[in-house]
Order: C-alpha cells, then sequence, then structure tokens
C-alpha cells in the first residue's frame, strides 16, 4: 500500500463487504437499503473512496452493525490473514501496474477467500527460504519478469536518449567523449565529480563509484577503465533527464531500500545503453556479421569493439534490439562468475525472452554444466585474457537447441574473478535463415544439459555430480508403474 490513508480505506471496504455478504445482499440490494449509489459503494469496498461520518451511520444501520464494526482497523478472524498481506512489501513496493494489474482488483480476489489466498502465500514464502530467497533475488526475480514481459525494448526510453542527444549535439555510439558528458553533468546539473583512490578505505577498493546527493558529489574509482567510466557518467545522467529520485548511490550495488530503486537503476543503465550504443549502427553491423558463412571469434570481438571496450554492455544491448529490430524473439543472456581458486560457477544475472529458456539460475547450490561454451571459457581463460568462443548447443532432455555466443574477461573490480556474457538464440527455422553461419565447420554442436544433478547424459567427461535428481524422477516413475501393474492385477 502507498500509504497508512490507503490502508486504511482499504479495510474499510474489506468489512463493508464483509458486513454486506453476511446479510446475502448485492451491492444493489445494498444500495436500495442505504439510498447510495452502487457505483460509490463499490468504490468503498474498492479501496477508492472513504465515507464521510454521516455516509457510515447509514451504512453501519442498514446492516445493523455498529459504527466502531466499520471503521476499525482491526480485523476479525475470518480477515485477520489479510492484515499481513495488506502491509508487506508485496503491496507497499511493488508497482503492480508495471504487469497491468489493477490492484482494488487484486485485493477484492484476495479477500473472497482471506484464508486460502494467505495460505498460498505462506507457502510461496516458505520455498523461497527453503531456496534461499530472500527479498534482494524476489525483487530481482520481478524486475526480470518486467523486462521479459516487454521483450526488454523500452522505446520511451529510446527516444529519450534520441532526444537527449540531439538537444546536446551528440550522436549515439559515434565515441562519445567522457569530458563532454562530465561537463553536462557538471552544467546542467551541478555536480562536483572527483577521482579518488579507495584502497584506503578497504574493501571500498572494488567499489567503481559513490554518489553523495547531499552534495551531488560523484566520486570515481581512479582505477576506472575508459568505458566503466563513461557507462558511469551518462547513468547520471540518466537518473537527472528520467528525473529519477530513488536510486543506489554506489556502483556496484550495495544494498538498496525499495523496488522503487532496483526499477530506476534498471532504466538509468537503459538510458546509458541507447545513448553509448547506437541502436541503429549495432542492428546494421550485427545483420551484417550473420551474413557470414564462418564463425570466425576474432569478427565477433572486432565487432563488440566497434561500440564498446565492454562486452558486457554490448551483449546486453543485443538483447534490447535483437527481438524488437530483427524478429529473432527466443533468447537468453546470461552472465556466469568463477572467482578465483575456486571451480564454483554462478549465474549473476540472466534474461528470457518469449519463455523460460532451458539455461535458468537455480538457488540449489547445483553444478551448471561443464559443457556450455560459457563455462569452458572461465576455466581456460588466461590473465589479461579476453576469450571468445561459440557453439550449437543441444539441450538433449528438452530437445531444443541455441546458437550460443560468449567471451570471458577477468573482473578487475574483484579479487581475481572472472565473467563469462553469453547469448543463446533458439535455433528454428527462421532464426537458421538468419544466420549463416549456422552451418560453419568451426561451429560445433554438442549435448550439453543444465545442472549435472538433472542431466540424463551418459558418460559426460567433466561431471561433477551424479544425476541425483533425475535418477529420483526415474525411482518415482517406477514406482507410479510397479503401483499401476497391481491395480491391473486386481481388476
Amino acid at each position: 500500500m502507498n500509504s497508512e490513508s490507503d490502508f486504511i480505506k482499504t479495510v474499510f471496504g474489506l468489512k463493508l463487504k464483509q458486513q454486506r455478504q453476511k446479510k446475502n445482499w448485492s451491492l444493489q440490494d445494498l444500495a436500495v437499503k442505504t439510498g447510495l449509489s452502487k457505483s460509490y459503494l463499490n468504490e468503498i469496498e474498492n479501496g477508492k473512496k472513504y465515507p464521510k461520518h454521516d455516509k457510515i451511520i447509514q451504512l453501519s444501520d442498514s446492516l445493523g452493525c455498529t459504527f466502531d464494526d466499520l471503521v476499525s482497523t482491526k480485523l476479525d478472524k475470518s480477515l485477520a490473514p489479510f492484515n499481513e498481506i495488506l502491509q508487506s512489501d508485496f503491496f507497499k513496493e511493488i508497482p503492480l501496474d508495471l504487469f497491468g494489474i489493477n490492484k482494488n482488483n487484486l485485493i477484492s480476489i484476495i479477500s473472497d477467500a482471506p484464508k486460502k489466498v494467505t495460505a498460498f502465500i505462506n507457502a510461496l514464502i516458505e520455498i523461497s527460504q527453503n531456496y534461499n530467497l530472500g527479498k534482494e533475488r524476489f525483487y530481482f526475480a520481478v524486475l526480470r519478469s518486467f523486462q521479459e514481459l516487454y521483450d526488454n525494448y523500452f522505446p520511451d526510453i529510446e527516444e529519450k536518449a534520441i532526444q537527449f542527444a540531439r538537444e546536446n549535439q551528440l550522436q549515439p555510439g559515434q565515441d562519445l567523449k567522457t569530458e563532454k558528458l562530465e561537463n553536462i553533468l557538471i552544467e546542467k546539473f551541478n555536480y562536483t565529480i572527483r577521482s579518488e583512490n579507495f584502497e584506503p578505505f578497504g574493501t571500498l577498493e572494488h567499489l567503481r563509484s559513490l554518489f553523495i546527493p547531499e552534495k551531488k558529489l560523484l566520486l570515481l574509482n581512479d582505477r576506472l577503465e575508459k568505458d566503466q567510466k563513461i557507462f558511469i557518467i551518462t547513468k547520471e545522467i540518466a537518473f537527472n533527464v528520467l528525473e529519477l529520485k530513488a536510486r543506489p548511490n554506489t556502483y556496484s550495488w550495495l544494498d538498496f531500500g525499495s523496488f522503487e530503486e532496483i526499477l530506476n537503476n534498471f532504466y538509468a543503465s537503459y538510458f546509458a545503453g541507447a545513448l553509448l550504443i547506437s541502436k541503429e549502427q549495432i542492428i546494421a553491423k550485427t545483420a551484417e556479421f550473420f551474413l557470414q558463412n564462418t564463425w570466425e571469434p576474432k569478427s565477433f570481438e572486432n565487432l563488440i569493439e566497434e561500440f564498446t571496450q565492454s562486452p558486457e554492455t554490448f551483449y546486453y544491448r543485443l538483447t534490447n534490439l535483437l527481438s524488437s529490430e530483427m524478429g529473432i524473439k527466443d533468447l537468453f543472456y546470461l552472465c556466469l562468475v568463477k572467482k578465483k581458486n575456486s571451480d564454483k560457477i554462478q549465474i549473476l544475472k540472466e534474461l528470457h525472452l518469449n519463455h523460460q529458456q532451458a539455461p535458468h539460475a537455480n538457488a540449489t547450490n547445483e553444478h551448471y554444466c561443464r559443457r556450455w561454451i560459457a563455462v569452458k571459457n572461465l576455466q581456460h581463460l588466461k590473465e589479461n585474457e579476453t576469450l571468445t568462443g561459440a557453439q550449437i548447443s543441444h539441450y538433449k532432455d528438452q530437445g531444443v537447441s541455441y546458437l550460443v555466443i560468449s567471451t570471458s574477461q577477468k573482473n578487475p573490480f574483484s579479487d581475481g574473478s572472472n565473467r563469462s556474457y553469453c547469448l543463446g538464440i533458439l535455433l528454428n527455422s527462421q532464426t537458421i535463415k538468419k544466420i549463416n553461419f549456422i552451418k560453419s565447420p568451426s561451429l560445433q554442436t554438442i549435448n550439453v544439459g543444465v545442472t549435472c544433478e538433472s542431466c540424463s547424459i551418459a558418460d559426460c567427461e567433466v561431471r561433477q555430480a551424479p544425476p541425483i535428481r533425475l535418477e529420483k524422477e526415474h525411482f518415482n516413475l517406477s514406482m507410479k508403474n510397479a503401483i499401476e501393474k497391481i491395480r491391473k492385477e486386481f481388476e
């Protein structure tokens, strides 16, 4: 809920509806009894309006309840579970309108069966606890769902980036100068910008930037490379141009106070990507690359370097545009990380467009398939090296294949961890026609799984764990078949 007033109006509406239903009255019946219009009563029950004192007396007299029965915010036993839901972070922070959900309609659904809905929500909470799904994971899952709903393409932000460039005599993607963008922050938005050595502050040596809002002071880590610095500067411009108030003040992310901060951070990052990498240019160059007959890693690295020194920015920008501009709708993006002196692979970021693609993150500490090109790159990556590769990944258990392109590099702001960025494109009749090098001899087809624990590939040379989840599924299936056999014996 947005405020205490919203909560009070919602509770009053719930109580009025409950009292009406006890009488087995329709809204029309209540309208006749009270002389109030049906539409007005409907708005009260949906938490949109709170009646004046004399109207509450009319309602209580007609319903045969007391004034306090309606105005008290204390809920009776049948509605008590609803109190926690109404005041939860879900209602306080998640902007349901992002998904086309009307809050009042949702409240109406919940109020019809509060015990059942509360039981369902409690089940979700229990699942989240068992799978270590904290508030942060939940909010980022909501953000991903929002991005996927719109194919991660937001034309209004694209247009605002173009408009900003036009007003400031900039050409999107045309080697924008850090100094020019810094001057815009300083002159238009009254910023002070300072390069700072964060190492004396302990763990802050891995922090890229810190914004101090009360002074409009932006501190930039003096270890930043050119592309990292310009991205941060452009994001700061975005926060101001898009008038995003709630926002994180550090890069990378350390903490957040609300879902709005996460959403606004995404909007600002999107704006930065749209300004730094021109939509028209990247689509034209990528289409040209797809027309090549042979897969060549160096050609793809050259394509990245035409736009940025940051593979992550390039890969992510493709997720904005491949679906909307090139009709490649089934794709996924993953960012994987491998820490120094560790064999553990984690999925740091993920995005699945059109439907939940095969390789997705899990919080169960299972082992991701070592046959993925992104994982193989991480294992073979040398110091100060960028490694690009591709393969056709055939998910044997799902019966689907993807062209997967991956670039790996050392993360400069860490204690030696490496990152792999990868883009997976579902191979179907449409994408095969658009990508000429699919049949290139240099592109291997590899059978892959999602995790070792759920993979049916026999004699896998890089398996990290036995297929225990798959074995359990097979055992359960055998039990069901045996039970069915016994049933037939006694028919």
